[in-house]
This record gives C-alpha cells, sequence and structure tokens, in this order.
C-alpha cells in the first residue's frame, strides 16, 4: 500500500512538473475584484487543480457523512418498528394472559376462588379477634 502510495505521489509530482515547464507563459490573473500579478500559467493550472481536488475532496465528505446519516436513521426507523411491533404482541399476550382463568378456576370452576377467597377471610377474621384477646 505504501508503495502504490509512493508511486502515485512521484507520478503527479512529474506531472506537475511537465505542466510547468510545458506551460511557461506569463499571463495575468483575472480575480473580479482584484487582479493578481502575472503568474507562470503551468503553477496557475496546477494551483487550480489542487484547489479543485481539496474543494472535491471536502464536498465528498460531507456528501459521504450526509448518506452515512440517512442510512444510519433509516436503520433505526427500521428497528424502531421492529420493536413497536414486538411491544404490540408482548402486549397482546400479556392481555390474553390477564383474562385467563387460573389454574383453579380452569380446574374447580368459578366456585374454587370464591372458597378460597372466604377461606381467607375467615383466617383474617381469626388473626384479629386474637389479636383482641391479647
Amino acid at each position: 500500500m505504501r508503495f502504490l502510495l509512493f508511486v502515485l505521489l512521484f507520478l503527479s509530482f512529474a506531472y506537475s512538473l511537465g505542466l510547468v515547464l510545458a506551460n511557461n507563459t506569463e499571463v495575468g490573473v483575472n480575480l473580479l475584484f482584484s487582479q493578481a500579478p502575472t503568474m507562470n500559467l503551468g503553477l496557475l493550472l496546477i494551483l487550480c487543480l489542487i484547489l479543485g481536488i481539496v474543494i472535491g475532496m471536502l464536498l465528498a465528505l460531507l456528501l459521504f457523512r450526509v448518506l452515512q446519516n440517512k442510512w444510519e436513521i433509516s436503520r433505526l426507523q427500521k428497528a424502531n418498528t421492529n420493536l413497536q411491533e414486538q411491544l404490540t404482541q408482548a402486549n397482546v399476550v400479556i392481555d390474553r394472559q390477564a383474562t385467563a382463568p387460573s389454574v383453579e378456576e380452569a380446574v374447580y370452576g368459578s366456585t374454587a376462588t370464591n372458597v378460597h377467597d372466604n377461606h381467607a377471610a375467615q383466617e383474617e377474621e381469626a388473626t384479629l379477634t386474637k389479636q383482641k384477646r391479647d
């Protein structure tokens, strides 16, 4: 990888040197609001090329960040939808379990809970009367 990077750097330097040597005409640069001093055309081309590369890389990074954020948002929305469905299914199961009869009711019918409730009430009364005697 470093070798490839070194080769690309060497080729870009050689291209820049060739561009400067091939275009050695002095030109004036008009920047609309000001006038830059005359400079070598090859150097001007290299500066414009470098400036274009830098601006292009910054815009690409910005665009990539925006796309990455959009991908993340869509992934999180899908996960949120999935979790909402799981929550709805869990609520349905909880509602079914809440309305389902207990084991005693299923085996003995509804009278078993009444008997159990009456037995619990009698034990409570016995405890209260015992506390009154003490």
